[in-house]
């Protein structure tokens, strides 16, 4: 029960985790079948399923569960070391694994209309929502309403304050060239599947033109949609989000039927 509690726990402050069970076993195994094991993104674990090279290797399965959203039905046979075995208890062990992922988010970078307006919608949508900007005075839920999270800090800093990951589509809507040149190599090394900047194609040129003078490959500049949104002719702040979010869930639900197959 202590490990179902850790399990809702984790789930509820939004972290991404998966729940390893062992469902069947025959003849002498450490572990019986119904024990459970929480493992973490960082590696850390709640429970153990029998400790040793067994778990060690149930450990390297549920971080991938963690990356790739999907589950896995792990079968061991403890019995002979030397052919390969993760153990030699004597028997065999059939061990779940099932990844509860983060709800998907939306981290939106600069509090300004157009900022407002994706939080709004995004929320409305079901996302997760977080409000980020370096101005303090505007990263707050009376500036900027719509928000789950606020973290007023410096682009750069954003991934030491929150997990971005495959789970999260990061929405640049700053103030300038300056801001996005200092805070994208941050961004650039997480896992996120979406970058979007808001700007006109001269901003853009200048941006790609500076992040390459620091020495962002242009491979990562590749990762970057800009300018944002699908393109439906959006004018005001509205409908830019309008056109954001759209592209966000394209880009979901594509990755989604990729899991799938």
């Amino acid at each position: 029960m202590e490990i179902l509690n850790q399990l809702k726990k984790a789930v509820a402050e939004g972290k991404s985790v998966a729940l390893c069970t062992v469902v069947n076993t025959k003849g002498a195994v450490p572990r019986h079948a119904g024990t459970k094991m929480i493992v973490y993104r960082d590696g850390s674990t709640e429970g153990t399923v029998g400790g040793g090279e067994m778990e060690n290797l149930v450990l390297k399965e549920a971080l991938n569960a963690i990356k790739d959203g999907k589950t896995r039905f792990l079968n061991y046979d403890l019995i002979d070391v030397e052919k390969g075995d993760p153990g030699l208890c004597g028997g065999s062990v059939s061990i779940f694994v099932e990844p509860y992922l983060h709800p998907a988010t939306v981290v939106i970078v600069g509090a300004g209309h157009v900022g407002r307006a994706v939080a709004h919608l995004a929320s409305w949508l079901g996302f997760r929502v977080v409000i980020s900007d370096d101005r303090k005075d505007l990263c707050t839920p009376e500036r900027s309403p719509g928000g789950d999270v606020y973290l007023p800090v410096s682009m750069s800093d954003l991934p030491d304050e929150m997990v971005i990951d495959s789970q999260t589509y990061v929405v640049l809507v700053t103030r300038g060239v300056e801001v996005d040149v200092a805070g994208l190599p941050s961004i650039l090394k997480t896992d996120t599947p979406y970058i979007g900047l808001i700007g006109s194609k001269n901003r853009w040129s200048h941006t790609k033109e500076k992040l390459l003078e620091i020495g962002v490959s242009q491979e990562d500049i590749g990762r970057i949609k800009s300018p944002i949104g699908l393109d439906i002719n959006a004018e005001t702040p509205e409908e830019i989000a309008v056109s954001i979010m759209a592209e966000i869930i394209s880009r979901r639900n594509e990755d989604k039927r990729h899991l799938r197959k």
